[in-house]
Parts: C-alpha cells; structure tokens; sequence
C-alpha cells in the first residue's frame, strides 16, 4: 500500500540574460521585461489546480525551491507575494526551508537582503568558476569578482544557508586550475557545496560544438584529490555531487533523491505526486514556453502521466542510489507499494559485484532492510542502475 512522502514545491522561473552554451533547461533569453505580476498569478493558478487534481490541501509543504532560468531577475516584491500566497496555502513548518537560485551579478547580488525579507532561507549561487577566462567560454554573464562578492553578501544578508554551484572539468581545464577554483570556494565559506563535473548535453551549443575537456586521467585526479580537499575542510559529502557543512544539507534536493513528492510549478516544471486515493504515482510536466504557459485560455498542464510499476524500481533506485547513507527496503515498499523482493534479488547480486553492501551496524543476510551504495557502486553508478532496469 502506497504512503504518502514529505511534499515539496519546485517554481520554475524560466527567463535568463543569455542562454549558457552548456545549459540543458528549459530557459530563456530575456528579449523585454519580465512579466513579474502576470507570471506571479499563472504560478497561483498552475498551484491551486494541482491542489485540487491531487486533493493536497491536507498535505505538509516540506520545501520550496524557485529555479530557473535566473530567479534572482525577479524583484524581491514580487517573491515575496509569491511566497506569502504559497505558504498561505499549505500547512507549513516555521522555519521551512525555502531555496532562491541567483546569480552572481552585481545587479542580482544587491537583492539577497530583500530576498531574505520576502522569505527566502537558502541562497543557491551559480558560480560555476572563478576563473575569468572559464566564464567566458561558459557563457556566463559575471566575473570572478563579482562571484566572490555575492558569495560575501550571502554571508550577513539573513540568511541561514547558502550554497555555491562549481562545475570542474571545464574547456582545457587542469588539475591545479580545478583545484584553485576549489580551493576559492572554501576559502569563501559557504554552508554548502554543489560540485560536480561538466556535461555536455544534447541539443546544446557544446553538444553541436563540443569544447576541448580534459582527458580522463586528469578527471579522475581532480575528483580524488577535489574530494580530499573538501573533506579536510570540513564539508560532509551526502550525495554525488554535494557537500554540506553539518546540519547544512539540502531538505529540499533530499526529498527528491528519497522518492519523495514535489509539486512542480511554472513554464516546463516537472512534477511526481502519489496519489493515496487512486493509489497510484503520477509525473506531470507544465506547458514549456513562456508564451503559452502566460495564455490565460490555456491549461498549465501539459503532460499528466502514471507511472507504470513496472518502472518505480529502476525510479527509485535512481533517485537513492545518488545517496551517500545508507536506505531502508521500509521506504521502498511504502513510497513505492512494491514488495521488498521486487529488488531483493538484484541487491543481492550487487552486493556479490561490491556496489552495494549492507552496513556492519545490520544483519549481512539476503534479506536485510539496510542498503547502502559503495564508493565503487558510486564511481559506477550508470552499471549498477542498469541492473534494475
């Protein structure tokens, strides 16, 4: 029988300056003003009727996360009566954590207090380098300067956490240039750190133009010795790529990797909600552009899907695997309404490869509760997840 997870809300903000040649999103160049007012109350309206479709108004909001796209483009007003109308929506711990991505702009920067007064907790900056000529073949709009500077402000505008976004194994990158950037991050002090290897995706600028990226012995290297660094510094890894000082970690990206709920909101947003009535998972996927997700006329949602559950272990096992702690079959079998022996056999075939194993605090038979992914099983990941499909 299924069981209801915690519940997050995702907003997507899709407008940015300019398209980064890497980026995947669904994101958009900013050609004229932003429509704050009119966007704001399609966000309402996209919001209230998934409260109804899946019947939530009694559900706990867990988290919120506004991604983009650049939110920070966004006035700190016009956050703040987006988030006074969510909250007033859902029952909701006091001090529920509410993520804002930004960029390091001096523009964007100047905002981060009015951001912390309309409710935002979390910071999340895309810093990506602190190398100048990096950025640039990134495409992103700030310099090095102005990172450090936002990651400062970050520091005494309000808010109790803030995260910074480094990517490593960029164009022509060496070990001591990914190291330094690194090592700028730390020196910064953030409570969090997203840090994770360039990819080049399709249907992007360097899929079609692919850049010059290290060789895989230096990628290698950068992340055993990006790994020690971060350790010795103090930053806990939980999951692939993030690292946390203590207490620090990210509720709502936990939620996402424990097959938990989010509702997912604005142009192109991705959604998993269970229904405990139909006793069935659905996906949802709002209509992408700006343009027609602003047409009064139109329905926001754009693809409503039940998952298959012949499909939910490879899904959940996608999501937990990324996890650094140790996962209970007890979840599975709730947040999926499988049995535990839909997996059982697979994870026992793992654990014999050493991907997985089960914790020395557990029992070490075949059918143990306790799992947890093993560094191999992480540096192998894609393998390991293959097998539950």
């Amino acid at each position: 029988m299924l069981i209801a997870p915690p519940l997050s809300l995702y907003i997507h903000i899709p407008w940015c300056v300019q398209k980064c040649p890497y980026c995947d999103f669904n994101s958009h160049a900013l050609k004229n003003e932003i429509p704050e007012a009119e966007y704001v109350e399609q966000l309402i309206q996209d919001l209230d009727a998934d409260i109804k479709r899946f019947n939530l108004s009694n559900r706990e909001l867990y988290s919120i996360f506004i991604g983009g796209g650049t939110p920070s483009l966004f006035s700190a007003s016009a956050i703040k009566s987006l988030l006074d109308q969510v909250l007033s929506r859902f029952t909701h711990h006091a001090n529920i954590e509410i993520t804002l991505e930004a960029n390091p702009g001096t523009v964007e920067a100047d905002k981060f207090i009015g951001f912390f007064n309309a409710g935002v907790s979390r910071l999340s900056i895309g810093v990506q380098s602190f190398e100048s000529d990096k950025l640039i073949k990134l495409g992103r709009i700030h310099d090095s300067q102005q990172a450090k500077s936002a990651a400062e402000l970050a520091t005494t505008c309000g808010v109790k956490s803030f995260n910074l976004d480094l990517m490593h194994g960029l164009p022509n990158q060496s070990l001591n240039n990914a190291l330094d950037d690194l090592k700028t991050a730390i020196a910064l002090n953030p409570t969090h750190l997203s840090w994770y290897q360039l990819t080049i995706e399709p249907n992007t600028p360097f899929h079609s133009k692919p850049p010059t990226l290290p060789a895989d012995e230096t990628l290698w290297d950068i992340q055993d010795q990006g790994v020690k660094l971060l350790e010795n510094a103090g930053y806990i890894q939980y999951e692939i790529s993030a690292y946390s000082k203590s207490e620090y970690q990210c509720k709502h990206n936990l939620n996402y990797w424990r097959f938990g709920d989010y509702l997912g909101i604005g142009c192109g947003s991705h959604g998993k909600i269970t229904d405990i009535e139909q006793q069935q998972i659905f996906r949802t996927v709002k209509v992408k552009h700006p343009k027609g997700y602003l047409d009064k006329e139109r329905e926001h949602l754009d693809h409503l899907n039940p998952i298959d559950k012949s499909e939910l272990p490879f899904e959940y096992m996608m999501n937990v695997l990324r996890l650094c702690a140790a996962f209970s079959l007890d979840d599975f079998e709730a947040y999926t309404g499988l049995n535990r022996n839909t997996v059982l056999p697979i994870l026992n075939i793992a654990k014999q490869k050493g991907l997985v194993q089960t914790p020395a605090n557990t029992n070490h038979n075949s059918t143990s509760t306790i799992w947890q992914v093993t560094l191999l099983g992480h540096r192998y990941l894609n393998d390991l997840l293959e097998m539950f499909l």
